[in-house]
């Protein structure tokens, strides 16, 4: 054993050793420095320095520690596991490992991958946390209610809602831009910065939005399509503008759905000069406006069929609220595709 912890001590890998009893034989130098409050041995709870006031294994949030689902999965396989971990040390940091357990006779060996995919990990679970603080809040802060789903195909998403108060008026964006993945992620968060909240108008914001992209002289693949809307209350009057987006849906209260279509492209160098325009649309009390992406009506099933709009409007017409239609829609697309391969968000508001 002294051998074994010769050679971890001296790897740039992180290594744990822990046997059938789920108690900590080892810790190697290198998971020590990501968890600095650490025991070196004893119990899980030691080992990383966990700050759950109960006995290890016995706290409520003891069921839920993927450390002990890592080891508890690898006695059940023969000593085999393999999964990110994602824990807290004492300083309340996240700290993402992912880590093979092998057996290494009566005990089970977790090392991490590698440094550098330790650190990709950390570094992407950084990123997913600074993308869901770009998201609305979860529940209406003021104004017209609203529900959302967001449900990025990889770890980073590219689709971006927003809902907030302009001058007493509730606001929403709905963007998707180009591609997947890490870059998506930064041109969302682009879009999110370069957005103008102080502009009355969805038409004027898109165009602000649209001279500051072409500052970033990207190529004709790179693209971000829009929907933006204000609810103006006190006309019951819906100010939009749609930039080569999917069109917003208007359920009106026993009057049947309507697809507001607007055919202005999106931003990008494609036609940088484009005048966006706003246009209008009244509403009465009890419709439900909704904003989606293509991720939604794109979503395909093993046989490759699409989920289509005319799925999404006979969930519409059978909600009456937007919470409901934004839960149903969701459990809808899980029960017909499973496993999501582009970015699926909308935005529903209750008039």
């Amino acid at each position: 054993m002294n051998l074994y912890k010769n050679i971890l001590n001296n790897l740039p890998t992180a290594a744990i050793v822990v046997d059938k009893n789920l108690k900590v034989r080892y810790t190697s130098r290198a998971f020590r420095e990501y968890f600095p409050m650490s025991k070196g041995k004893g119990t899980l709870k030691d080992a990383i320095g966990c700050t759950e006031e109960a006995k290890c294994g016995g706290g409520e949030k003891c069921a839920f520690c993927p450390l002990r689902a890592l080891f508890e999965e690898a006695a059940a396989n023969k000593g085999l596991s393999f999964r990110l971990v994602i824990l807290r040390n004492a300083k309340g940091e996240s700290v993402p490992l992912r880590i093979k357990v092998r057996p290494l006779g009566k005990l089970y060996l977790g090392v991490a991958d590698s440094s550098y995919e330790t650190e990709i990990a950390r570094e992407m679970y950084s990123a997913q946390d600074i993308q869901q603080r770009l998201l609305p809040p979860a529940a209406p802060f003021g104004g017209v209610p609203y529900s959302f789903m967001f449900e990025p195909c990889r770890e980073i998403g590219g689709d971006l809602p927003d809902v907030y108060l302009q001058d007493g008026c509730t606001m929403g964006l709905l963007a998707d831009v180009s591609g997947k993945g890490i870059s998506a992620g930064m041109l969302s968060a682009f879009v999110k910065a370069g957005w103008d909240r102080s502009e009355p108008s969805p038409a004027k914001a898109l165009g602000v939005l649209s001279a500051k992209y072409q500052e970033l002289n990207l190529d004709e693949r790179s693209y971000i399509t829009a929907a933006a809307v204000r609810i103006e209350e006190k006309e019951n009057r819906i100010r939009y503008c749609v930039a080569g987006h999917n069109a917003p849906l208007l359920l009106k209260s026993g009057r049947g759905i309507d697809e507001i279509v607007m055919s202005a492209p999106p931003v990008s160098n494609w036609m940088p000069d484009f005048g966006y325009e706003d246009r209008t649309i009244s509403y009465r009390r009890g419709d439900i406006l909704v904003l989606l992406t293509d991720g939604v009506t794109e979503s395909k099933n093993d046989r490759g069929e699409q989920f289509g709009l005319e799925r999404v409007e006979n969930i519409l017409q059978r909600s009456g609220s937007a919470e409901t239609f934004i839960k149903r829609l969701k459990e809808a697309l899980i029960d017909f595709c499973g496993v999501f391969d582009d970015d699926v968000t909308a935005i529903a508001f209750d008039l």
